[in-house]
């Protein structure tokens, strides 16, 4: 890859050519490449994503802020859900910047789940790189556009609340009984394992969930148990925040 292919990226992807394209390939390093080509890569994105994490969350804030009359601690809940790893990894792999992310060999044939943490890092090292060429309305723009638009769905799903809380409570609410859970299975080498846990409610097995700790199983189980019950009894209601007209 050369500039011409990442100003390209930028020019059909974000919409314009940066001043300063080292800024983009920069964003776009990771550690590991310029570890294996100290001659001719001296940089790497660790900077660029202290940056864009920091204009991130104030965008973000700043939006929930000016659009809902909601109390910090539920604001700060929405605020999780919509720059959590998996959003924000989801937004740069629908940008398609993972074949001018440079990777070392080694990290190239690394786990999926290493690669969604790399890609979740890429986002906000661009947000830093935008914001340092493009300024403060184009990085909110460039936000808004691939994070705050997630916002509706995320309050339809109620996926921003706590997953085994959400599920305790409809369990409760709709069984009279508190889930628990159990291991089902795990694979896998020691450095990367895979925990496959059942929730279970009334004995009977709920749903089932996986993850590369017990507790990231136990919590993926219950979200996939919540969308059961939601999909089982769609009359449940929690409440619903309530927002002014939406501004991006």
């Amino acid at each position: 890859m050369n500039k011409d292919d990442y100003q390209a990226f930028a020019r059909e992807k974000l919409g314009f050519e940066f001043k300063d394209i080292d800024l983009l390939i920069t964003a776009l390093t990771h550690r590991s490449y310029v570890n294996e080509h100290k001659q001719s890569a001296h940089a790497h994105n660790e900077r660029l994503e202290f940056l864009g994490d920091a204009v991130l969350e104030l965008v973000t804030s700043d939006f929930l802020y000016r659009n809902f009359d909601e109390p910090e601690g539920l604001m700060t809940s929405w605020r999780s859900a919509l720059v959590r790893t998996e959003s924000i990894g989801a937004a740069g792999e629908a940008l398609g910047y993972g074949p001018l992310v440079r990777l070392s060999k080694g990290e190239k044939h690394g786990s999926e789940r290493a690669h969604a943490v790399i890609l979740a890092d890429c986002f906000e090292a661009v947000i830093g790189a935008i914001y340092l060429d493009q300024g403060y309305d184009t990085a909110r723009a460039f936000i808004s556009k691939h994070i705050l638009v997630k916002i509706d769905k995320i309050l339809e799903e109620g996926s921003w609340r706590d997953p085994k809380s959400f599920l305790q409570e409809l369990a409760q609410h709709q069984d009279g009984s508190t889930p628990s859970y159990h291991v089902l299975g795990e694979e896998g080498p020691d450095h990367d394992k895979t925990f496959t846990v059942g929730v279970y409610v009334l004995k009977q097995l709920k749903a089932e969930g996986q993850g590369h700790s017990k507790q990231e199983a136990e919590s993926n189980a219950a979200a996939e148990a919540v969308k059961i019950y939601l999909k089982q009894n769609p009359s449940f209601q929690y409440r619903r925040p309530k927002h002014r007209s939406l501004e991006y």
